[in-house]
């Protein structure tokens, strides 16, 4: 058991400096040091102190009379949110969409021109594919890769097609960097993605993107499928379920929080 910290041993300005954040929750967005004070149940003479020293920090702002906090503030929540584990974040939610579609719905992110799988739940084995954590397909003929690339920006996209081996794997793959780039565009758009016996014969995938606190796409969610599930069912079925659960995820992440406004 964990021994509690001797009381000499807790920093007070600390904690107060906490209120005094907490002090903007569920009130006005802007308020006087008097509201702080109250609201942090401190003398005012203390919650000016520490709303200098917020304000020194960045973490607040202030017009000379009142007082508010920046969108600094959200690297605090981001720092929790950030040491969670996507893979375990991600479980609960791959379960849901393997058990909605009977389908196994795997978790990937892009290492180079391959997108590597770092999380997977089963349901049985499709074709001739061997789906498992650390497995690596080709970024350009999977649904998951064009999700990834689709995400990536102008520079590192243009550096990729300029340096890829497009090579066929079926009749179906996407082998120019131009085709490929009308691809990308048209998945970056509609937010998801879906491939059509592109990385083999008999075989259809969909993916959609989970993004973290910037907006960065930092993974794809998707899903495998036979040619004997119609392209309707998995457009208007599976695509829904796969970014409702890459949505779920993302939020679980801070999706957006720390986006740059435009």
């Amino acid at each position: 058991m964990t021994k509690p910290p001797e009381d000499r041993d807790i920093v007070r300005a600390l904690t107060r400096g906490l209120d005094v954040i907490l002090a903007f929750s569920n009130r006005r967005s802007r308020m006087s040091l008097t509201q702080v004070a109250a609201g942090a149940a401190l003398s005012k003479p203390t919650a000016r102190r520490l709303l200098l020293t917020l304000q020194q920090a960045g973490y607040v702002e202030s017009d000379g009379k009142t007082f508010s906090l920046t969108p600094k503030i959200l690297g605090l929540g981001y720092a929790y949110l950030s040491s969670l584990n996507l893979t375990e974040i991600a479980q609960p939610h791959m379960e849901k969409v393997a058990e909605a579609t009977g389908h196994g719905c795997s978790l990937s992110v892009l290492d180079g021109s391959e997108v590597v799988y770092i999380s997977r739940v089963p349901t049985h084995r499709i074709a001739n594919l061997t789906l498992a954590t650390g497995s690596r397909l080709p970024a350009h003929a999977t649904s998951m890769g064009h999700v990834l690339l689709a995400g990536l920006g102008a520079a590192s996209l243009r550096t990729y097609l300029e340096a890829a081996s497009l090579i066929r794997v079926t009749a179906r793959t996407i082998v120019t960097a131009e085709k490929l780039a009308d691809r990308l565009a048209q998945v970056r758009q509609q937010g998801w993605a879906i491939v059509d016996q592109e990385l083999e014969d008999g075989i259809r995938s969909a993916s959609a993107p989970v993004v973290d606190a910037h907006g960065h796409v930092i993974a794809a969610l998707g899903m495998s499928t036979t040619t004997d599930t119609a392209m309707t069912t998995i457009r208007d079925t599976y695509v829904p379920a796969l970014k409702q659960a890459a949505a779920n995820i993302s939020s679980e992440l801070g999706s957006g929080a720390l986006a740059r406004p435009s």
